[in-house]
């Protein structure tokens, strides 16, 4: 069996970009550079415990996505690919932040918040729902319209 964690970074980016280029660049243009020039992006690739990723996305949907925002961290997008064997296991989702320490301080406060530790809890009864998490911090460059 190939093993996909060599190849999924770069496939991270690649379902991005087409989902990017597929959808309403306008939208997502504004929003990514509302911020400031400073600021880092980070994209997020989550690999779901098997079956789980329907439930994944729930929790994102229904109490993730807000609690991001509580928590100074913008949401740019979400996706999920459209290929086997990734769409069976994937999520992959983009974050501005002012900067790295502003990231850092983020997530340490999002961690902390009783609200997001309950919904860990009620949604991880029965396990786990990724089996691993990867991030990468991004700059965008000198010819990005993301900036």
């Amino acid at each position: 069996m190939i093993r996909r964690t060599r190849f999924l970074f770069p496939l991270s980016l690649g379902v991005f970009a087409l989902g990017w280029i597929a959808g309403d660049l306008t939208d997502l243009i504004t929003v990514a550079n509302a911020q400031g020039a400073n600021r880092v992006f980070e994209l997020r690739t989550y690999t779901a415990a098997p079956g789980r990723l329907e439930r994944l996305n729930a929790r994102f949907g229904d109490h993730t996505v807000q609690l991001f925002e509580r928590h100074g961290m913008t949401n740019i997008g979400y996706f999920t690919p459209q290929d086997a064997p990734l769409a069976e296991d994937t999520l992959i989702y983009l974050l501005a932040h002012e900067n790295r320490e502003a990231a850092a301080a983020s997530w340490a406060a999002f961690r902390a918040d009783p609200d997001w530790q309950s919904v860990v809890e009620e949604t991880q009864r029965d396990g786990r729902l990724a089996e691993k998490v990867e991030s990468v911090y991004l700059e965008p460059t000198s010819y990005s319209q993301m900036k």
